[in-house]
């Protein structure tokens, strides 16, 4: 085949653009961190295979988001990293920056512009908030509850505090096993207005006020750490209801067609995405930032919404949402961003928790083991 001149400079550019990411020599196999089950599905269709498939690299995943914070501090102090790219909530990126864990990022070198020209940082905007953070994704944290398990004659649950009332709801509940979200959901179905709670969680006397709400649910309580946890014990009919990310459920209700609904009320907005930690060698850091350069752009996030119901963080990807990859539906209606489910949300603070997280936890975890 004949390169015209316009190909020569196109294939130019591309090559300029790639060193400029990734720059020199890249190792030939990385470890990407996530969160297992339906989300990792999602990423391993969307990102790892085409990338894969395209550089000819092994990814290996490991499911230990969770614990990536405390797992990231005992591996930097060992001056041993062996994770490559990590996917955290935005209230862990931070953290992670502050404490020079995680390598910054300028979205304009690193990440890929928009189709149209946009630059990365407009098209992300607001979505930015560590300069240590790409993000991937809008998701919510809301409960799912059993249809078949609704008492007779009583509306199904669609309160949040509907959560707190084992007399008219009674049966076992599914919380995660930390204080993000428990808290700001315990304080609302105490008294407290959405626009105070954080006001109130930031004293002593209002951390106590919201684990002693829990506490009249505790004893009904099955506490979950993995997100795959909720649905597996909806879908076995060993809870009533439970809290998970939204895109989980939607896992449950569509694809296994379990008698599963969504209680929207009182979702909690969060971001999710990638952090590349510090510490790694000049060929790991290469390849880290070309996978990111890769799996960020627009479609590539937009993808990412054929295999579950989470909203891609780039406005540029938005408009390219379409049909579930399998089941052939509209995935726009199933986004925690829908209007018709968004008309009562709750607004993560993410400055709130990277500046308490590791306070509030302690008391958490003590109070779990009273």
């Amino acid at each position: 085949m004949k390169l015209t001149t316009t190909m020569l400079a196109t294939t130019a550019l591309t090559v300029a653009a790639g060193l400029a990411h990734a720059g020199g020599h890249m190792a030939n196999e990385m470890t990407i961190v996530s969160w297992g089950g339906a989300y990792s599905n999602s990423q391993n269709k969307a990102y790892h295979e085409p990338y894969m498939e395209k550089t000819g690299v092994s990814i290996i995943n490991d499911e230990s988001s969770a614990e990536a914070v405390a797992k990231l501090r005992a591996m930097n102090e060992a001056g041993n990293v062996t994770w490559d790219v990590v996917d955290v909530v935005a209230s862990d990126a931070i953290r992670l920056c502050d404490e020079g864990l995680a390598m910054e990022i300028d979205p304009d070198e690193h990440l890929a512009p928009a189709p149209d020209g946009t630059s990365a940082k407009d098209d992300f905007g607001d979505l930015l908030v560590s300069d240590c953070f790409i993000p991937q994704i809008v998701y919510s944290t809301t409960f799912g509850y059993r249809t078949d398990m609704v008492p007779e004659g009583v509306s199904a649950p669609d309160d949040i505090c509907d959560v707190f009332d084992l007399e008219t709801y009674p049966g076992k509940r599914a919380l995660e096993k930390r204080p993000i979200n428990n808290m700001e959901w315990a304080l609302l179905c105490d008294g407290v207005a959405k626009s105070d709670v954080y006001d109130v969680l930031e004293t002593e006397e209002g951390q106590q006020q919201a684990l002693d709400k829990l506490d009249t649910i505790k004893d009904s309580v099955i506490w979950w750490s993995a997100g795959a946890d909720t649905p597996q014990l909806l879908a076995d009919g060993e809870i009533f209801m439970g809290s998970t990310y939204n895109g989980r459920l939607f896992s449950v209700i569509e694809e296994q067609n379990q008698p599963v609904a969504m209680m929207w009320d009182a979702q909690v907005f969060d971001l999710d995405g990638w952090i590349i930690p510090t510490g790694l060698s000049d060929e790991r850091k290469a390849r880290a930032l070309d996978y990111i350069y890769f799996a960020t752009d627009t479609q590539r996030l937009a993808d990412q919404a054929k295999y579950i119901s989470y909203g891609p963080a780039r406005l540029s990807s938005a408009p390219l949402v379409g049909q579930h990859a399998d089941l052939g539906i509209e995935m726009a209606p199933h986004m925690p961003t829908d209007p018709n489910n968004a008309a009562n949300t709750f607004l993560y603070n993410y400055e709130f928790w990277a500046d308490y997280r590791d306070d509030i936890d302690s008391k958490f975890q003590a109070w779990l083991a009273q």
